[in-house]
């Protein structure tokens, strides 16, 4: 029997499907992999969200905030809107627009942080006209802590480079704090706060509540899916060679 697994042509066979159940057991275990990692940022996402609101006028420890990425966030100061820019092709309902980034200089600190204030609708486009939704004076924003973003979605677009001349970027795809510090003339912390929306704000920029997810997603049911391919095949295949000794003997 075993002799017909190796014998001829058959024997390139057998080591294609060999080969292919390796791979379908690693794709069952990278998966495993893939869900123990969701779960653990789950887990740290929940220990998060469900933290006190972190006051950033008080004395923090700004070399940490990179570790609390989704926690809540208090914080008083004024805008910069020379500095402002926009996060394009956001939407509100059915309608495309940008989300305006602006940074907040931190009251009692020599530190900004940038604020992902909201939507405005695609009329709006040019800077030019990002001044009407000023917010003037001492302000106190409430969100959440988001993290730098090195690189688009899935599917999305990366940020163009400058053109020889071109001092900045008006538009971003993503928030690559690292690139948009580098355009702006003071120091920036290294996270950014999605402001929360407030029962008296009725008009634009139109604020979105932070609706985490928190599904383990595909992962159990993909390493699953793998696993009984390979189990199919390996059984499979050597009934399948049985059948045939039987028939030609």
């Amino acid at each position: 029997m075993m002799k017909a697994f190796v014998s001829g042509r058959r024997l390139w066979l057998t080591l294609g499907v060999l080969l292919a159940v390796a791979v379908m057991i690693r794709l069952g275990f990278w998966q495993l992999d893939r869900l123990a990692q969701r779960r653990a940022a789950n887990a740290q996402m929940r220990e998060q969200l469900s933290a006190p609101a972190l006051d950033l006028n008080a004395d923090i420890p700004f070399d940490q905030l990179t570790e609390m990425e989704y926690r809540s966030v208090t914080v008083t100061g004024t805008f910069d809107f020379t500095q402002q820019v926009a996060l394009k092709n956001q939407v509100n309902g059915d309608r495309i627009g940008f989300d305006l980034l602006t940074p907040l200089k931190i009251s009692g600190s020599d530190r900004s942080v940038l604020v992902e204030r909201g939507w405005i609708p695609y009329e709006d486009a040019q800077p030019s006209q990002w001044q009407k939704y000023a917010e003037s004076g001492t302000v106190t924003v409430k969100g959440i802590i988001h993290l730098s973003q090195s690189q688009p979605g899935f599917g999305g677009v990366t940020d163009p480079t400058l053109a020889p001349g071109q001092s900045r970027l008006e538009t971003w795809a993503y928030v690559n704090l690292d690139r948009i510090r580098l355009q702006m003339n003071f120091d920036l912390l290294p996270i950014y706060i999605q402001q929360a929306p407030d029962p008296s704000w009725t008009g634009l920029p139109a604020r979105s509540t932070f609706t985490p997810d928190l599904s383990e997603g595909p992962h159990l049911s993909y390493a699953i899916q793998w696993f009984i391919f390979s189990a199919v095949l390996s059984i499979g295949y050597p009934i399948l060679v049985w059948r045939r000794l039987k028939k030609t003997n």
